[in-house]
């Protein structure tokens, strides 16, 4: 290129410059808001191994999936422990499957020399199932479970001893049912009575008691391992049971149980029930099969809700009982269908004649129905224990 135009370019660039930088600026007419056409889209997939070392591509995220993993993914940081799950890690093949309990598929199972392993029948599988549930493991301190209505006759105390039963023949931990019925309950007569010490014992004897050894000969226990902490038998003195004895007594099962169930009386405006549904982490409203009877539960679920208990109702269990005088002459699926609109679940009772004789109740001697409807009822509870919302 020649000389003169060289030095002709460079003072045209110099023109240029002078130019720009002599132009004026509007400063409020810069839009300084970026264009979305302006954004550059990153692609989540782009980062390579080293070369020589693997080509294919890494995800780079964090947020783990087993839906990932699984479809070969791979990933820029390791796996977090998170990922460790039994689900993935623990093999339910054939070979590490649990042994049959009974029956054919045990006797071929041993016949085999063990090589031939079907695993359980459905309904054991159904039944361990129904053991887990029940026997699940509580977050934080004992869980309190009053069982009430407003009519007598209902068979409430017999649900509570069932639901106690059903839960301590499968929970690993302790559970107690506390009779708080003023008016003389008998709930200690459905177990075999071991003790004569009732709540009142309990209350004025609270300051020397110290361990569980001591709290233990208070109470009378069932073969089911279920506990129970009588009444007082003199009427006079079970009217004076009031809301600070049963805080007394309720501090005290919650140092030794994870579950304290409150066999309350007919008298929901008793000052024991504040201090009974203000513990309450669930809720048992036991009905009979009458009309009379189903009304006064609903009345009493109406009363609970008036009175700020709104979610312990929707979270609780209604126990219909249909061995009541009456059952046979009323649609007992109108009643149930009733309930199940303004509780979480309802459990049907059926008739069983150990219980209809008002004895002791002997859990192994009952009906399989009536055992499976305690079973169930239990399971149910601790389903809203652990989950109260």
């Amino acid at each position: 290129m020649a000389f003169g135009d060289k030095k002709k370019n460079k003072a045209q660039s110099e023109e240029k410059t002078h130019s720009l930088a002599e132009a004026a600026v509007d400063v409020a007419s810069v839009d300084l808001a970026p264009s979305t056409a302006a954004i550059e889209i990153v692609p989540e997939v782009s980062a390579t191994r080293e070369p020589g070392i693997d080509t294919s591509p890494i995800t780079r995220r964090s947020n783990y999936t087993r839906r990932d993993q699984l479809r070969g993914d791979r990933f820029d940081q390791p796996e977090p422990a998170a990922m460790l799950t039994a689900d993935r890690l623990i093999d339910v093949g054939p070979r590490n499957r649990p042994s049959p309990e009974a029956g054919f598929r045990r006797f071929l199972y041993l016949i085999s020399l063990k090589t031939i392993n079907l695993g359980d029948s459905r309904k054991v599988r159904e039944r361990k199932a129904l053991d887990a549930r029940i026997g699940a493991v509580f977050e934080g301190g004992a869980k309190f479970v009053p069982v009430l209505t407003r009519k007598g006759g209902v068979g409430k105390t017999t649900v509570t001893t069932l639901l106690g039963m059903a839960l301590s023949l499968a929970r690993e931990d302790r559970v107690i049912a506390i009779d708080a019925n003023p008016d003389r309950g008998t709930l200690a007569e459905r177990v075999s009575k071991s003790t004569r010490f009732t709540v009142r014992d309990v209350v004025n004897r609270a300051a020397a008691i110290d361990g569980f050894t001591e709290f233990s000969t208070m109470v009378s226990r069932d073969a089911t391992r279920l506990d129970v902490l009588a009444s007082d038998s003199d009427p006079m003195l079970s009217e004076a049971f009031d809301e600070g004895d049963y805080n007394v007594v309720a501090d005290m099962a919650a140092r030794y149980y994870s579950v304290v169930l409150t066999d309350c009386g007919t008298g929901i405006v008793h000052s024991v029930m504040r201090p009974t549904l203000q513990r309450a982490s669930g809720l048992v409203i036991v009905s009979g099969g009458s009309v009379d009877e189903a009304r006064l539960a609903s009345e009493t679920l109406t009363w609970l809700e008036a009175n700020g208990y709104g979610d312990l109702v929707r979270n609780s269990i209604v126990a219909l009982n249909t061995a009541t005088q009456a059952t046979n002459l009323v649609k007992i699926d109108e009643i149930e269908q009733h309930f199940k609109t303004r509780v979480r679940e309802v459990v049907r009772i059926p008739y069983d004649p150990a219980l209809a004789a008002g004895s002791v109740i002997k859990f192994s001697q009952l009906k399989p129905h009536t055992r499976e409807a305690a079973r169930e009822l239990a399971a149910l509870v601790v389903d809203g224990l652990n989950n109260p919302n």
